[in-house]
């Protein structure tokens, strides 16, 4: 990067030559640090993008291991009763998790809605209302 040396010493600039000059060397700080910014930025994101990649594989190979899981109850169920007994019986059981969690989330869904924030505006309607009250007197 290079950079422009003032014309005259700043003993000898005039009031419009220094106040060019500092306009010019600001305007170069700024664009020096937003560079710098960038160049932060950007190298944090491609860590950041490195992470979530990692935490994708992760889930990934839990996921197979949960399969295993559910196959290794299968197997240890098959012990007892027949082999295509033990399956059904996991797969109930896991249909009546994935049912419970279900209504828990729809649940949980119909109380966020609607996505409206109720609270901010009547928050606001309350403050439109002090300011015109305020305009009255």
């Amino acid at each position: 990067m290079t950079y422009d040396r003032p014309t005259a010493p700043p003993q000898q600039a005039s009031t419009p030559e220094l106040v060019s000059q500092l306009s010019q060397e600001v305007s170069r700080l700024v664009r020096d640090e937003l560079q710098l910014a960038k160049l932060e930025v950007s190298g944090k994101a491609k860590k950041a993008g490195l992470g979530v990649g990692m935490f994708g594989a992760a889930g990934v190979i839990a996921l197979f291991g949960l399969g295993t899981l559910i196959a290794t109850a299968v197997l240890a169920l098959a012990l007892v009763v027949d082999a295509w007994l033990a399956a059904l019986i996991v797969a109930v059981v896991l249909l009546v998790v994935a049912g419970i969690a279900a209504m828990v989330g729809r649940g949980e869904v119909r109380q966020a809605a609607p996505p409206v924030p109720e609270e901010a505006i009547a928050s606001t309607r309350r403050d439109v209302e002090t300011a015109k009250g305020a305009a009255k007197r």
